[in-house]
């Protein structure tokens, strides 16, 4: 994983916001036609967030376009209304997948994939194992694959950057679909995708397949228009839009100032009142210019109307920090953010029984902050509080920031002692299964992140004209 995943996944904890909001919007606007997001930071209640898409998916509602399609897909399109794919659903009913019928069985765990698609930017494969996958060592009802595509080995592959899994069990075994973001910037519209299964539960094998991937070319439509944030020291250049069978894609460039900020487009909406949500991006090309640090970006979006003359876009900014550090030979200190108005005042440190508690109040928050962001400040401390061996801490990879075994400790138990002056108390197991060897205070640096304790600046929408469609 590295370090954009990781700060990704440390900054949307709790809330998948994105991927609410795009469940939701896939399914409303579906009669008008489918995550180590970047640092989207999230300063909502989990509980909210949970509760939307529990009633979105568990109501049973379905929009009626939805139900007449369904009404005439071929049965393939069945796994797809079973994984919420409304994607696979429609290409399924444009005859759009390609149904696979490869098995393999190896050390009595048998494979099956059944089907494959390639629409804009994103591969889908499904495919069934049987139930001899619990003899391995997950618990009953879980599936997990040890799996590479192309040939490429453990983290390096690229098709594993943008990977999701569905798991559903059904007789005898489960159904399960892989999703995959196409990791390179030019497509090819026919190829073939080796993938090899390395071991399911544990159980280990060398499952492999070849799997066809095919879609027509994409429709392009060029748009080259440039939005300028001064303010911020960023800049939005919407350069173009792909449009396949059921799905569009948007290629846009960002140039920003300070290298980990990171500018996010929450939505767009047409002249025409609809919605178009973006699922998690694909970096396509990264550079250091003059102007600052470029990006070129590609993001999966609802497929774009075809006779639209506009679309607005809603962008914000997450301002990235550095790490500010103090070594823990003081039992008393002050930290301070180096972008913002936020610091960290240590009050006590006390080492007893294999812990550490570090008791502290946060300064510089918002006044009157809601419960629901107070717990969430509360749940993303755990994650935000480092402590490292301070002989270490070159050792730490900047594009893979992890601690080195057995000489850091990232994460902690939180408990707020009092939301009103914002107290509260972080506890290190230094026992645990992360830890620092021969672990003394004044060899230990304390760690602690700023940036995911700053909600993202919303920055001014800016519309963008739709040209006709070309080549």
């Amino acid at each position: 994983m590295d370090s954009r995943e990781f700060k990704t996944t440390i900054e949307q904890i709790p809330v998948p916001k994105e991927k609410v909001f795009s469940a939701i919007s896939k399914g409303i606007n579906k009669e008008d036609n489918r995550g180590k997001a970047k640092k989207k930071k999230v300063l909502v209640g989990a509980a909210t967030a949970a509760a939307l898409l529990g009633i979105t998916v568990s109501s049973g509602f379905v929009n009626p376009t939805m139900n007449k399609v369904l009404a005439n897909t071929p049965l393939i399109g069945g796994i797809f209304q079973e994984f919420n794919d409304s994607t696979g659903v429609e290409l399924a009913h444009q005859d759009a997948v390609t149904e696979l019928n490869q098995s393999l069985t190896k050390n009595g765990v048998t494979v099956k994939l059944t089907s494959a698609y390639f629409d804009g930017s994103v591969v889908s494969i499904t495919g069934f194992v049987d139930d001899d996958v619990e003899k391995g060592v997950n618990e009953k009802g879980e599936v997990s694959f040890d799996l590479n595509f192309e040939h490429y080995k453990g983290d390096s592959d690229p098709w594993l950057r943008g990977k999701s899994n569905n798991i559903k069990k059904v007789e005898n075994g489960y159904n399960f679909q892989w999703k995959m973001d196409y990791p390179y910037k030019t497509f090819k519209e026919n190829s073939t995708l080796p993938i090899t299964i390395h071991n399911i539960n544990g159980i280990k094998g060398e499952w492999k397949f070849d799997i066809p991937i095919q879609q027509e070319k994409n429709r392009k439509l060029v748009i080259n228009q440039e939005q300028g944030y001064p303010e911020d020291g960023v800049k939005i250049h919407i350069k173009e839009i792909l449009t396949a069978k059921a799905s569009s894609s948007l290629i846009y460039e960002t140039v920003e100032k300070y290298k980990d900020d990171d500018i996010f487009i929450e939505k767009a909406i047409d002249n025409r009142g609809k919605v178009y949500r973006f699922e998690n991006p694909t970096f396509l090309e990264e550079s250091k210019q003059e102007d600052g640090y470029h990006r070129t970006i590609r993001r999966e979006m609802d497929k774009l109307n075809s006779d639209i003359k506009s679309l607005t876009f809603y962008p914000s900014l997450s301002v990235a920090n550095p790490k500010v550090q103090q070594l823990l030979n003081r039992k008393s200190f002050t930290l301070q953010s180096t972008r913002f108005n936020l610091g960290l005042q240590v009050n006590d440190v006390t080492q007893k029984d294999g812990e550490l508690v570090i008791d502290y109040h946060l300064t510089g928050l918002p006044e009157n902050l809601s419960k629901d962001k107070l717990e969430t400040i509360n749940h993303n401390l755990a994650y935000l509080i480092w402590l490292v061996d301070k002989d270490y801490l070159t050792r730490i990879d900047p594009e893979n920031p992890w601690p080195p075994k057995n000489r850091g400790i990232p994460f902690n138990k939180v408990k707020m002692i009092d939301k009103a002056t914002a107290h509260f108390q972080s506890t290190f197991d230094l026992d645990g299964e992360e830890r620092i060897e021969n672990f003394k205070l004044e060899n230990t640096m304390m760690l602690v992140d700023f940036s995911n304790l700053v909600p993202a600046k919303e920055l001014e929408p800016f519309t963008v004209e739709i040209p006709g469609e070309s080549k």
